[in-house]
């Protein structure tokens, strides 16, 4: 099961850091902006910019954390509250696929990735 969880972790770590590079990129960084619900769109919030490059951070950070011992634990745990936290912006993306095209992932379907990416993340804290 050790050896499964490492493979596992390697992987999601890739996923992550991989993901979370693209919030630096002009083009996708730009659409994960729109994406960002208008409520938190409002006066005392960073603006859509600065919420793309911390999310793309947090991706990384925790990304990287799952392959150093050390952190495992912590930053397993901040990927699922991450996972919760940016879901509202795939929900919002979702309500309108004519502007967020292939951004804009079916409710449901997208619900239940999360719930599973959420589900194999907490996997690798079997034996962590």
């Amino acid at each position: 099961m050790e050896l499964a969880q490492l493979i596992i972790r390697v992987a999601l770590a890739v996923v992550f850091v991989g993901m979370g590079a693209a919030h630096f990129l002009p083009g996708p960084a730009r659409g994960m902006s729109a994406m960002i619900p208008p409520s938190l769109k409002r006066a005392g919030f960073p603006s859509g910019k600065t919420l793309v490059r911390f999310t793309g951070l947090c991706e990384v950070a925790g990304g990287v954390g799952l392959l150093v011992p050390q952190t495992q634990v912590a930053a397993a745990i901040a990927l699922i509250v991450f996972l919760i936290a940016v879901f509202p912006a795939n929900a919002y993306a979702a309500a309108d696929p004519e502007r967020f095209g292939s951004a804009a992932i079916p409710f449901w379907p997208r619900f239940v990735a999360q719930v599973a990416l959420i589900a194999v993340i907490g996997f690798t804290l079997a034996t962590a």
